[in-house]
C-alpha cells in the first residue's frame, strides 16, 4: 500500500532570510577603526606611517584605503594579543553604550525577532567588532582580522585582505555557502549607495538608514 503523502514531495517553504549589516556609519554614528588604532598604537601610529613616506603618498594619491589600512595596522606589530582584546572589548562597550544608531539597531533587532540570520559584514577590525556583535546577538561577524603570531603578539599584518568591497562580498558568499545559506534571501544594510556595489552578483535587497 502506497501512501499518497509519501509519494508527493513536501512543498518547499520560503527561502531563509539573512540580514547583513555594515558597521561604521551604518550601525554606528562614526568610524571605529581610527579611534581604535590611536588607542592601541598611540604615537607609533603616526611614526609608523611617517617611516613609509613613499608608500603613504602613493596610497593617498590612489585613494587606496586598503593599503592605507595595512600601513596603519603595521603599527600594532609586537603588541600582546591579550592587550588588544582588552582594548577591543572596552571600545565595543563604549560603542554599545552611546555610539549606535537607534534606527539601524531597531532594524537589526526586528530581523532577530523574525528569526532571520543576522551577520555583521564590515571592514572594521575584529578585536572590537566580535564583542560588539556578541552584545548585539548576531549570528556571525565577517570583518578584517588582525594576524596573531605564535608568540601571542600581533604581527602587524592582516589575515587576508581588508574586508571591503569585492573582498567583503567574497567573504559573505563564503560564509553563506559554509552555512548552507547560499540560496537565502539577503538583506544588506549600508550607509551609502556604494555599499551595494560588491553585492551586485548576489540576489539582495539593499537599504540605507
Amino acid at each position: 500500500v502506497y501512501s499518497l503523502l509519501r509519494l508527493v514531495p513536501p512543498a518547499s517553504g520560503p527561502p531563509p532570510v539573512v540580514a547583513a549589516f555594515d558597521v561604521d556609519g551604518t550601525l554606528t554614528t562614526s568610524d571605529c577603526v581610527t579611534p581604535f588604532l590611536r588607542r592601541a598604537a598611540g604615537t607609533r601610529l603616526w611614526t609608523t606611517l611617517l617611516r613609509h613616506p613613499l608608500a603613504l603618498a602613493a596610497a593617498a594619491a590612489r585613494r587606496d584605503r586598503d593599503r592605507l589600512k595595512e600601513l596603519a595596522c603595521s603599527a600594532l606589530r609586537g603588541i600582546e594579543s591579550t592587550e588588544i582584546e582588552h582594548l577591543g572589548e572596552a571600545l565595543a562597550r563604549e560603542v554599545g553604550a552611546g555610539r549606535l544608531r537607534d534606527d539601524t539597531v531597531a532594524r537589526l533587532r526586528r530581523h532577530r525577532e523574525l528569526g532571520h540570520t543576522v551577520i555583521l559584514a564590515s571592514a572594521s577590525l575584529d578585536p572590537y567588532l566580535v564583542p560588539l556583535g556578541r552584545s548585539l546577538g548576531v549570528d556571525a561577524v565577517v570583518c578584517t582580522v588582525l594576524e596573531r603570531g605564535r608568540d601571542g603578539r600581533l604581527t602587524g599584518r592582516l589575515v587576508g585582505a581588508n574586508c571591503r568591497g569585492a573582498e567583503k562580498a567574497r567573504r559573505v558568499r563564503g560564509w553563506l555557502r559554509e552555512h548552507d545559506l547560499a540560496d537565502a534571501e539577503l538583506w544588506a544594510y549600508g550607509d551609502s549607495s556604494g555599499d551595494d556595489d560588491p553585492f551586485t552578483q548576489m540576489s539582495i535587497h539593499t537599504d540605507y538608514p
